[in-house]
Parts: C-alpha cells; sequence; structure tokens
C-alpha cells in the first residue's frame, strides 16, 4: 500500500540543499530501516550532482550483511519466508548496490575523518557517546542528512532511562546506578532544534518537533552567474591572484574565502623571510586549516624553504595536510617520483601515514615530521608548522618556538581538542611579546612578528548551519563565547563553595543550561585536552559530583553568579576483599575506582580498597582569575566539608541528602501514544546550587588526586598536604607526563593511627614510596627535572632541630668500609679528583635522602648531591640544568662530602670508643651498720680471739712431749748432709747413703742378734731412702 510522504518532510530536504545546511531525521519503530530508501530518494532528486554517497555506522552487525553475495542469500531466505515485501525489498537491494553505502563499525569510526558523505546513518542508538555523534555528523556536507535509528519504543520519555553500553564504564561495585540524565537532555535538544523532525516508522511526524508546523520553501540569493556573495569574492581574489606565481595555482584551490586570505597570510609570511616571526591559525571543525597549512608548505617549498619540519600529536593528523602539499604540488606541474617522493612511516605504530616527502626538482629539500617533544631536531630548520596545537602539552608547544619561521594552527571547539587554553594562554603571551622590544636573550620571544588568522566561514557546510548550532550546544563544544569575566575578584576568603545538582543541572531549562556552558567553558578553558565524552560522564556517572566556588552572591540580582573554580569529585572505595584478592590474582582492575585499585596493586594491601574516599577528578579556576587563590580555597573548603566540619558527616541509615538515582526524567502529559505524547522539561526541580551547610556530607576517610606529573600542578597539591604514592615509570604517549597519583588522609573517627604522625595511616606507605622512587631516579626517572624530583622526594635538609636520634645511622658496618673513608678523607682535603669517589657519593646520597644522616645542606647543595648520587647525571647535564659552570658544583660537591664526611667520622670514633676494653668501676655503697655497733662487734670478736689463743697455747705445751719417739730415727744427720752436698743427684731423684746411726746404736749385741737384725735393718733402710726421697 502506498502513502503520501509529508511534504513538510521533502521541503525541509529541499531547504537544506538550497541553504547548503545539513537535516537530521530521527526515525523510530522495528521498520524504520525500510523508510531509509525514501529518504534517500528524496534527497537523491533534490540534489542536482549524482547520488549522494551514504555512511551507515553500526555497534557489531548490520540486519542485512554489506557483502554483496552474503546478502543476496540473505534476501533470499527471508523472501522464502515472507518476512521481506518484495517490492521493498528490491529497492534497499538497489540502494546497497548502486547507492555508494560504505559501512563502518563505532570503534574503526576514526577511519573516516577527513571523508565528505551526502547522508549519515547510525542505527544501534545504545551505543553512541558525544564522541561518535560528533566525528559522524560531522562528516555530513551541507545538503546531506543524518537519520538516526530507533527501535521500537512506547514512548519517547523511555528513552531517557534506556541503558547506555557506556554505562558498564561508569559503574563501580559501590555505585551500581547509573542516570540517564544525558539522553534526557538529548531528547530535548531534538525539539528545540530547527531541522531535526522525530518520526515513526511510517514516517509520521511526532507532535515533538511541532517546530516543523510551519515550514515553508526559501529562495536564494544568487547573481547572474548562479554565486552567492561570498563565492563572488573568492572568484575575484583568484582572478586578482591569478599571474602571481606560485601563489596564484595555489589560491585556486582554495575552497572559502576565509582560507584563501589565509593562504595569502601564509606566503606573505614566506617571501618575508624574516627570523623569529610566528602566523597563527584558528578556526572551529571544518574550516580548512589543515589545507591551507598544506597550500602553504607547497609555496614555501617552491619558494626555496630546504628544511620544513611539521610536527602533530600523530601522523594520522596529518593526512589532509600531506594530501594538500601534494594538490599544491600538482598545480605548481611538480611530477611525482621525478620531482619529488612520498615517504611513508615503516612505524606499525604510525599505520604507513606519511611522514617525509624529499623534493629534488631545484635543489635537496624536505618536508619531514616529527614529534612534538623532539624539539632538539630543530637545529637546522627553516620552517616548522605546528599542527593541532591543542592536543600538545603548552610548555611543549612553548619549547617548539624559536628563531625561525613558525606555522602553528589550532581547533578551538570540536570533539578533536578545543584549543581555548592555547588561544587564551600561549597567543596572548605571543601577542604581548611581539609589541615588546628585543632583548636578545635566549629563549625569549619578545620583539617577534605574530599574526593571528581565523577561520569562521565552513567548507562541508554553508555558515549558519543548525545542525552544527545543535550539535554544538548539545556537546557544549564551541562554549568560547560563553565564559564572561568576572564582574569582580573578591577575597578568596570571602567566597562559598557550592554544590551542583546534577538532576537540575542537565534538565535542559534556559537558566541551568546557560550554566552548564559556563562551567563546560571553565573547564576547556583550563584544560589542554577535552572531550565530549566528559559531558556524559558528568551528567550519568553515579559516583561523579560538581562543586563551584562563587564569591557573595546578591540575591537581590536576578543573574547568575560568576563562576570561580569548578571541582568534580567521583567517589572511590568500599571495595570488598574478595574483589581485591580476585583482582591481584588475575592482574586485572575493573573500570573507576582508580585510586584503590592502584593503591592495591602498588603495597599488595587488600585493606585500603575497603575504605571510602573521593579523587579529584579535574580543578579549573577561571582564566582571568588564575594565581588568587582561588583553586586553593575550593580545595580547603572541600576538605573541611568532608571531614564534618561544615555540616555533620552522613549516617549510613540516612540517604535523604544524596543523590537519587535512577531520576524521573520527563514529564509526559499522560500515557498515551506516541502519536499524541507531549515532552517538556520538569518543573519540580530542586535548586541549582545547595550551600555546603545544607547537605550532610559523605563518610570519607581520605581524599586524592590523579594528573600528568608537572611542577607547578605538584606544589599545588604538596601545599595543601597530599603525599604521592605512585608515579608511572613509562610516560604519556600523548602528553610525555608520567601519572601521578597522591592522597590526603582525612580526620576519621574509624582509624586507629599515630597521632604524632602527620600523615596518619598513609605515613609507612608514603615512606616506602620514597625509598622505591629514590632507587628509580637513576633509571626510568633519569631525565626527570631535578627540581621535580626534589618536590617528589621531599627530603628533610634542615636538621638544626633533632628530636630524637631514632633512625639515623650509628655504625658504618656494611655500608662503609675503612678504606672508603680513607678515601673520603683523601677527597675532603682536595687531595684527589672526584672519580675516586663517585661510587661512594652514591651510597652516601641514599642514606642522606632516607634522612640517616641528620645534615643540613642547602637546596642547591641537596640538589646537586641528587643529581650526582641518585640520577647519575654527567656534569655536563648538571650545568644545563642548574645553569652553573663545572667549578661552582664541584665547589658544593666539595662542602656537602665534606659535611657528611664530619657526621661519619663521628660515627667511626664512637664505634671505635665502644670497643675499646673498660675498668669495672667499684661502686661505694653507705653501710647498713653503725660506727659504735660495728666497734662493739669488733671488740667481742677481739675478746673470743684471744681466748682462742690462750686455748691454743695451752694444747701445744700438753702435745710437745707426745711426739712419736719412732720418727727420729728419719732425722738426718751431719754425715748424711755432707754426702748429698758431694754426691751426684739422678734422674730417678733416689740418693742411696749409709747410714752409721743404728750400728752405733746396737754395737754391744752379739753376732747372731746382729745377723737376726739384719733384715730388720735393710727394710728400715729402704722405708728411709723413701722418705728422703719424698
Amino acid at each position: 500500500m502506498r502513502k503520501k510522504v509529508d511534504e513538510r518532510i521533502r521541503t525541509l530536504i529541499e531547504n537544506g540543499v538550497k541553504l547548503r545546511h545539513r537535516s537530521m531525521f530521527v526515525i523510530i519503530g522495528d521498520k524504520s530501516r525500510d523508510q531509509i530508501v525514501n529518504l534517500h530518494h528524496m534527497l537523491s532528486k533534490a540534489v542536482i550532482k549524482s547520488n549522494p554517497s551514504v555512511l551507515w555506522c553500526y555497534k557489531d552487525k548490520l540486519d542485512i550483511s554489506s557483502h554483496k553475495k552474503k546478502r543476496s542469500k540473505q534476501l533470499k531466505r527471508l523472501r522464502e519466508r515472507g518476512q521481506l515485501d518484495p517490492e521493498k525489498l528490491d529497492a534497499f537491494s538497489r540502494l546497497l548496490d548502486v547507492g555508494r553505502v560504505t559501512h563502518c563499525l563505532y570503534k574503526d569510526s576514526e577511519r573516516i575523518l577527513g571523508n565528505t558523505f551526502g547522508m549519515c546513518i547510525l542505527q544501534d542508538f545504545e551505543a553512541l557517546t558525544p564522541n561518535l555523534l560528533a566525528r559522524t555528523i560531522e562528516t555530513v556536507e551541507g545538503g546531506g542528512m543524518i537519520v538516526l535509528i530507533l527501535r521500537s519504543l512506547t514512548s519517547l520519555t523511555s528513552l531517557c532511562t534506556m541503558v547506555m553500553d557506556v554505562h558498564d564504564r561508569f559503574r563501580t561495585e559501590s555505585h551500581s546506578e547509573a542516570a540517564g540524565r544525558f539522553n534526557e537532555r538529548f531528547l530535548l535538544s531534538i525539539a528545540s532544534c530547527k531541522a531535526c523532525v522525530v518520526m515513526d516508522d511510517e514516517l509520521n511526524i511526532l507532535p515533538l518537533s511541532s517546530h516543523i508546523r510551519s515550514i515553508t520553501p526559501v529562495p536564494t540569493e544568487i547573481d547572474s552567474e548562479g554565486l552567492s556573495e561570498a563565492e563572488r569574492e573568492l572568484k575575484n581574489l583568484k582572478d586578482e591572484l591569478s599571474d602571481d606565481f606560485p601563489v596564484g595555482p595555489l589560491i585556486k584551490k582554495c575552497c572559502t574565502l576565509d582560507q584563501g586570505k589565509a593562504v595569502v597570510t601564509f606566503f606573505d609570511a614566506i617571501l618575508d623571510k624574516a627570523l623569529r616571526s610566528i602566523v597563527a591559525l584558528i578556526a572551529s571543525r571544518g574550516r580548512g586549516k589543515s589545507a591551507a597549512l598544506g597550500l602553504a608548505v607547497a609555496g614555501a617549498v617552491a619558494a626555496g624553504y630546504s628544511n620544513i619540519y611539521i610536527t602533530a600529536p600523530s601522523p594520522d593528523n596529518l593526512k589532509t595536510f600531506f594530501e594538500f602539499v601534494c594538490k599544491g604540488f600538482d598545480a605548481l606541474e611538480y611530477k611525482e617520483h621525478l620531482d619529488y617522493d612520498v615517504v611513508k612511516s615503516a612505524n606499525p605504530d604510525f599505520k604507513k601515514a606519511i611522514v617525509r616527502i624529499n623534493v629534488f626538482k631545484q635543489h635537496r629539500q624536505t618536508i619531514q615530521y616529527i614529534q612534538p617533544h623532539e624539539h632538539e631536531k630543530l637545529s637546522q630548520v627553516e620552517l616548522l608548522v605546528i599542527d593541532e596545537a591543542a592536543a600538545i602539552p603548552l610548555p611543549v608547544v612553548k619549547s617548539l618556538l624559536g628563531p625561525y619561521l613558525v606555522f602553528l594552527s589550532s581547533t578551538v571547539s570540536g570533539y578533536e581538542g578545543t584549543g581555548r587554553s592555547l588561544s587564551l594562554k600561549l597567543l596572548q603571551q605571543l601577542d604581548e611579546q611581539s609589541r615588546a622590544p628585543a632583548t636578545g636573550l635566549e629563549g625569549s620571544l619578545s620583539g617577534c612578528l605574530f599574526k593571528k588568522i581565523e577561520l569562521n566561514e565552513s567548507i562541508r557546510y554553508a555558515s549558519g548551519d543548525p545542525i552544527e548550532s545543535w550539535l554544538n550546544g548539545l556537546l557544549c563544544l564551541d562554549v568560547a563565547t560563553s565564559l564572561p569575566n568576572p564582574s569582580c575578584h573578591p577575597q578568596p576568603s570571602e567566597c562559598d563553595l557550592y554544590y551542583v545538582n546534577r538532576d537540575t543541572l542537565f534538565s535542559y531549562h534556559k537558566d541551568s543550561e546557560l550554566f552548564l556552558q559556563r562551567m563546560m567553558a571553565l573547564c576547556v578553558s583550563s584544560h589542554y585536552k577535552n572531550s565530549p565524552n566528559d559531558l556524559q560522564l558528568l551528567a550519568d556517572a553515579p559516583a561523579h559530583h560538581l562543586f563551584v566556588l562563587l564569591g557573595p552572591v546578591d540575591e537581590s540580582q536576578s543573574k547568575l553568579p560568576d563562576i570561580l573554580c569548578v571541582i568534580q569529585v567521583c567517589l572511590e572505595g568500599q571495595i570488598s576483599q574478595s574483589s581485591a584478592l580476585k583482582s591481584l590474582r588475575d592482574g586485572h582492575s575493573p573500570y573507576g575506582d582508580q585510586i584503590p585499585w592502584k593503591f592495591c596493586e602498588q603495597f599488595r594491601d587488600i585493606e585500603f580498597p575497603n575504605l571510602s574516599g573521593a579523587r579529584i577528578v579535574r580543578i579549573a579556576v577561571h582564566p582571568n582569575a588564575m594565581k588568587m587563590g582561588y583553586g586553593s580555597a575550593a580545595v580547603e573548603l572541600l576538605t573541611r566539608y568532608f571531614e564534618g566540619q561544615i555540616s555533620p558527616i552522613l549516617e549510613e541509615t540516612n540517604e535523604a541528602d544524596v543523590e537519587h538515582s535512577p531520576i524521573r526524567v520527563t514529564e509526559a502529559a499522560e500515557k498515551v501514544s506516541m502519536l499524541e505524547e507531549q515532552v517538556k522539561p520538569r518543573t519540580n526541580l530542586p535548586p541549582l546550587l545547595v550551600p555546603l551547610n545544607e547537605r550532610r556530607p559523605e563518610r570519607l576517610h581520605y581524599i586524592g588526586v590523579s594528573f600528568g606529573l608537572t611542577l607547578d600542578l605538584f606544589r599545588f597539591w604538596r601545599k595543601h598536604n597530599f603525599a604521592p604514592f605512585y608515579v608511572s615509570q613509562i610516560p604519556s604517549a600523548v602528553t610525555g607526563e608520567h601519572t601521578c597519583m597522591l592522597l590526603k588522609p582525612l580526620k576519621n573517627d574509624e582509624l586507629e593511627v599515630n597521632e604524632s604522625e602527620e600523615l596518619g595511616f598513609f605515613a609507612p606507605f608514603y615512606k616506602d614510596f620514597r625509598i622505591r622512587f629514590s632507587k628509580l631516579l637513576s633509571d626510568k626517572f633519569k631525565k626527570m627535572d631535578y627540581k621535580l624530583a626534589m618536590s617528589v622526594l621531599n627530603p628533610k635538609i634542615n636538621f638544626t632541630r633533632i628530636d630524637s636520634s631514632d633512625g639515623f645511622l650509628n655504625t658504618l658496618d656494611g655500608i662503609l668500609s675503612p678504606f672508603d673513608m680513607e678515601r673520603l678523607r683523601v677527597f675532603t682535603n682536595n687531595m684527589t679528583d672526584f672519580n675516586l669517589v663517585y661510587d661512594i657519593c652514591k651510597t652516601l646520597a641514599h642514606q642522606y635522602f632516607e634522612e640517616k644522616i641528620p645534615v643540613s645542606l642547602s637546596y642547591v647543595q641537596a640538589s646537586v648531591l641528587l643529581c650526582l648520587g641518585l640520577q647519575e647525571s654527567e656534569f655536563s647535564s648538571i650545568e644545563r640544568q642548574m645553569q652553573l659552570e663545572r667549578g661552582q658544583i664541584h665547589s658544593l660537591l666539595l662542602k656537602v662530602v665534606r659535611e657528611l664526611y664530619k657526621y661519619l667520622n663521628g660515627v667511626a670514633a664512637n664505634e671505635i670508643k665502644l670497643a675499646r676494653p673498660r675498668l669495672q668501676r667499684r661502686v661505694l655503697e653507705p653501710h647498713d651498720v653503725s660506727v659504735d655497733d660495728d666497734l662493739r662487734e669488733g671488740a667481742k670478736q677481739v675478746e673470743s680471739l684471744s681466748l682462742c689463743i690462750i686455748k691454743g697455747k695451752m694444747m701445744e705445751e700438753k702435745t710437745e712431749g707426745l711426739i712419736d719417739a719412732g720418727l727420729q730415727e728419719y732425722v738426718i744427720g751431719d754425715e748424711e748432709a755432707n754426702a748429698l752436698k758431694h754426691s751426684k743427684i739422678p734422674s730417678s731423684g733416689i740418693v742411696s747413703v749409709e747410714s752409721t746411726k743404728l750400728e752405733n746404736q746396737n754395737g754391744s749385741d752379739t753376732p747372731t742378734k746382729k745377723r737376726s737384725k739384719d733384715k730388720h735393718s735393710s727394710s728400715s733402710k729402704s722405708k728411709s731412702s723413701k722418705k728422703r726421697k719424698a
């Protein structure tokens, strides 16, 4: 059955073709695919040229295969089953076969950048993200259409409660309910877009698109030649410069008047050949910046420039640039392979992107790609081109500038990067320094020539495109004009921190929308890397919260207050031990909860993830209020709030003040069909801004932060008592910075900590981090700036006040040998060079920065010790970093070693003193007995002793007469004594001497009697000889 299509749909398509504006159609229903053929047919009839090309994007699979043979088999099966209308099937097959359809997965959508299509079809709404919307819609040319296919819905409000694929990344173990605020705002924004129509699968226009009722055909204002006013001016410019070589042929490649004027400005700077000249080109996406740069570089080659370098975040960003360089060569009649060669990269990460063009028509000329951090290769450069400078860190961009011609381009809106910080900071500095007189200092840009070019006219579509305005408003892409200057700058102590209710913020009310645009403008201007996906994260993530710092609010005035600072906070933690153990075992961490998972991984601690904490995702201060103390005031107020000093801490059983999720999104008049459903913003919304004393905070144990490690940022957080626990060993491929995580414990009664420790439970972990970091300075962080390394280590270098000597070095055993001490002594006396004690210096540096040697040093002395001992840097590198002469460095080093040797020598002396033998001292103690008692006791002892002596003498007199007479025979006489004197004593010690005593005593006896006694005498002789021996 044929049905007449609503004329308003045809009128919208034809108006878009006439005005070179895009149109958008949202088709809801299971048969929405069948209407694509009708829309493509109407577009083909309205467009004069050939059939529009089609980009079909999807999540993972198509209903009908994109492969021709597979598609024919699939359609045949569906026809046999009766599931397809043969008439519709033939039309759809003809579209796929003839309509130049390009199929693309959402995950591969980056490869379509730089391409242009007449029609874009987006299916699988649940897989869409803000990045994908911006990436795909921006490929459609003027007069084309965007078709969004949705499956059948019971009502439009059910779209707001749809679970998106990206919500899986927003959920954590403690925050599992994602909201649908972004979808609600998306639906309400569609109703306000003048070029968008919401239909069902039978092309019936829904009441949501009530603005389409009064649409009328529009006439086009063209002159007699069929050219608009802008095209006429561009034609006149091309005619004026047609005879000028080489700019004349290059101008003919320009598509808009702004692009032509930009190429002329670039070429004027090329012909001027003045050193220290900078030309900046800024524009929104799709204005032809890269094309203008490519044509200008082709002209520079024709003008004789030899060494031309081009840099960008990645070679993939330079496809359009190199394409237009080659187009410029073609216009200048250069022939590939004869006059120039194109070289592609062999690096697999660059995916065969063009990295160099060698030109050899006149002389050797090179167009070479370098990575942003390779600024040391620019010694011989004549022209440097920096494309997409917004995606390069600001310090890196500054290091690339020098005494040569520089072309700089940046996107100031769009999903690739915002560049707002670039335009606010770098370009403002260049403008000021170009007016200042030249100083001649190395690295100074004063006195340089500076020009700024802006491209406003789009190439893909005409200016004033309603889809561009709608997309910029929905994704907050063009917020450069949404950030007014503060009317005043109050004192930070007078400012207050407010909690932002996200239900009201994303409700699409007029005031809420203006406040959201200002918030995003402030975030964009303070960060060089932003993404539209950040908006969906802010809206739907259940763990994220927003705070703003405002000055004194005058409630009598009906205007929004000035935003001085924005803080985005993510609640983390409350992870079970089983999940922590599983993460350690698998070696993989889920999405979210960055600080708990990283802490668990670094210290293998399964207790910390169970704690509750908050991570500061970003803190953005107004660009015109930088370094006025507003950021510090916001951090201090946030800390006090979560410690319960402003409002009592929320108990677990009371959740009245917590943001409700999921929310009741939109209000329908009543439960009716989509053809009668009216969708409008909600009215019963809570206040947008809530003072902190009216909202009870969550119970937290710590506040953390994660960022790319730079000196200024690190010092800011250290000033607020945040301490690091992790620094990535591999720097970021995009920024070249090391990711750093810091943590600050909050005052909490649930944890038992040592009150003397400033960092509470975090103190032992921080000590372990410092030791590990000091050991890695010689390898992974060898190239880190010494000031940054000193700030991360935060060593104690002033030991004038020492509370206790615990932890200090008290022995040299196993650390330094006596030979090491002797070498140190010789060096301190200037008797040898540093090479003799270089190995000892590394040991001393580790001991000193672990606070084991209490010696006070100046900051410069400690820095020299760190560079030589921990980073093991060469003297030439230290000279370059510290801007000191080598003699000064040696003098500082000598002073350091003398101070350290003085302390170590004292430690060695104490060791020797303790090892010497010592006499035991007798301790005199008072006597327990008094003198009188002692004397009386002595008298008694004398008396008893005298009695004993008297008794002894009496006993001796009695015993003298009782001596055995038999002993007299053993007495040595005179003859025996003489014989002993004249005889030689043998080795046995026995001497035989003849005795006459017995004979003299018994001489009158008879012989018989004498013989009878011989035996007795011989036995007595032997006995007497034995006694003498004894």
